[in-house]
């Protein structure tokens, strides 16, 4: 061997020592938690969700939120704990089920970590429920996850039930227990949410057109409470809308939103408020109680819930004002085309790159890989594409619904993807156009952003044109430079009521 090769032999051993050197010093992340003996002398169960943030959070807590990827990351990390005793420890992995990666890859430097034990598996859809119990927020000065020093956190604090709403003066509690839900599931199923009454409706006996309204992923009914009866009461009260009857209702469950859809998962949420509800409505509140005064509306989720009701039942509804819909044509389910054959990867489009979810300002930024596995993390229930699962698919042999798509590797189910299509409002459309064409003619008043924050313009896009193709009439909005979250500012409230009024009213004879 001669003396270069001596050299570059030695190199090679020095290389490799550095390199096994490296890979003994990269330990695992653990977390060693403890339950305070101040929450309570009774064990607990949940899923411990353990994250960490470059950045300090702005309030008492940290929450991932839905920023996937970038510097901004919240990492996560979760693992099953059974029975944990007040006083007593159990360690847990940051490395197994892990967001965007094992927590141990994380870079060193300044970060802050909390511990959240989410004991009724919902942290999908709210990371913080009332019950959970979390940690305080730890700083974390030069600190290196794969350094192999536990992180010692402590469970000292339980999220508190929030505030029962004072509720405007002119808006009732909605609780009714349907008969349908409750025979599907064997337990009484309360349809809940508030009716907001026009200003003069006490002691009047003035009949007037009735709203049914419903929120996006991610709304309940304490959002309903404090936020939408205050607003659409202050709308009324100063004049800004007409006096109609607002019916705000729940759509959230355990498993995510139920969309009013009738499924084999969540059960007949579409029969129960056109067959249970509604007429419930019209006999304890002074509606017109005709399909030409009775309208259905909502935002993204809500927004198909209210597309998919207007197009289902327009003999029902007079018309339907869907703002930003989840996706309404499943040729462009955010960007994937669910009927393409062979199947497409929901992750990857066919050149390979990745299939963008958010974007911001017109930029992408997120994709739909970093929402799935962020929401694998989170739990099993109650996130986004297991809402759409158990809404959309059918049941599967262990009785949950089958997954459109491996969260692993993001292959679509091609049998799953065709059961699908039973939801999918273009191919309903043109499915059953002949009863539809003439009932539908002027019922779909449709608003989105240009700058949609999640593209669902593209969607909407196609939705208008299958009813060009078909010959059915409707108004289709894009809002210039708005996205999902600022579609409202300019006054689509006030719109959106004029229009529904102006559609209430008795329209005059033809010569």
């Amino acid at each position: 061997m001669n003396r270069t090769h001596r050299r570059l032999s030695a190199l090679v051993t020095l290389l490799l020592l550095a390199a096994a050197a490296s890979a003994q010093a990269h330990h695992p992340l653990t977390a060693h938690i403890t339950l305070s003996r101040e929450l309570g002398d009774r064990a607990v169960s949940g899923r411990a969700i353990l994250a960490l943030s470059p950045k300090a959070p702005r309030g008492p807590a940290l929450d991932p939120g839905q920023v996937f990827s970038g510097p901004d990351v919240v990492w996560i990390a979760a693992q099953e704990v059974a029975r944990l005793a007040p006083g007593g420890s159990a360690d847990i992995s940051g490395d197994q089920l892990a967001f965007p990666a094992p927590l141990s890859t994380a870079p060193a430097g300044h970060w802050w970590a909390m511990l959240l034990l989410d004991v009724d598996h919902n942290a999908a859809y709210h990371f913080f429920s009332p019950g959970d119990l979390r940690s305080d927020v730890v700083e974390l000065k030069d600190f290196d996850p794969a350094s192999g020093k536990p992180l010692e956190l402590t469970l000292s604090h339980r999220v508190p039930e929030p505030p029962q709403a004072k509720l405007p003066d002119n808006a009732e509690r909605l609780d009714f227990v349907s008969p349908s839900l409750s025979a599907f599931w064997g337990r009484p199923i309360h349809m809940r949410g508030v009716v907001v009454l026009p200003p003069k409706y006490a002691g009047g006996t003035t009949r007037y057109p009735a709203v049914y309204w419903t929120h996006g992923f991610g709304g309940d009914l304490s959002s309903i409470e404090h936020g939408v009866a205050p607003t659409y009461s202050q709308l009324m009260t100063s004049g800004k809308v007409p006096p109609m009857i607002y019916v705000l209702l729940d759509e959230s469950t355990a498993t995510g939103t139920h969309e009013f859809a009738d499924s084999v998962n969540n059960g007949p949420w579409g029969k129960a408020l056109t067959a249970e509800l509604i007429p419930y409505i019209d006999r304890h509140y002074r509606t017109r109680a005709t399909a030409q005064a009775r309208f259905v509306t909502g935002h993204s989720s809500g927004g198909w819930a209210a597309l998919w009701l207007g197009v289902t039942y327009p003999r029902i509804f007079g018309g339907t004002w869907p703002t930003s819909p989840d996706p309404s044509d499943f040729h462009s389910f955010t960007g994937p085309d669910l009927r393409a054959r062979p199947a497409q990867n929901l992750y990857r489009k066919p050149d390979g790159s990745p299939w963008m979810l958010v974007r911001i300002e017109g930029k992408d930024v997120d994709s739909l890989e970093s929402l799935a596995r962020q929401e694998r993390v989170l739990g099993e229930y109650g996130g986004q594409m297991a809402s759409f699962d158990w809404v959309f698919s059918p049941r599967g042999a262990d009785g949950r619904p089958q997954q459109l798509f491996d969260r692993a590797t993001g292959e679509i189910n091609p049998a799953v993807a065709d059961a699908w299509e039973k939801y999918d409002v273009a191919e309903t459309i043109r499915k059953n156009v002949a009863t539809l064409r003439p009932l539908l003619q002027d019922h779909i008043h449709l608003y989105v952003g240009t700058i949609d924050t999640f593209h669902l313009d593209e969607p909407a896009r196609a939705l208008e044109k299958t009813l060009k193709d078909v010959g059915i009439r409707a108004q289709f909005h894009y809002v210039e430079g708005k996205d999902h979250f600022n579609l409202y500012d300019d006054g689509l409230h006030e719109k959106i009521a004029a229009e529904m009024d102006a559609a209430s009213r008795p329209k005059p004879a033809r010569k």
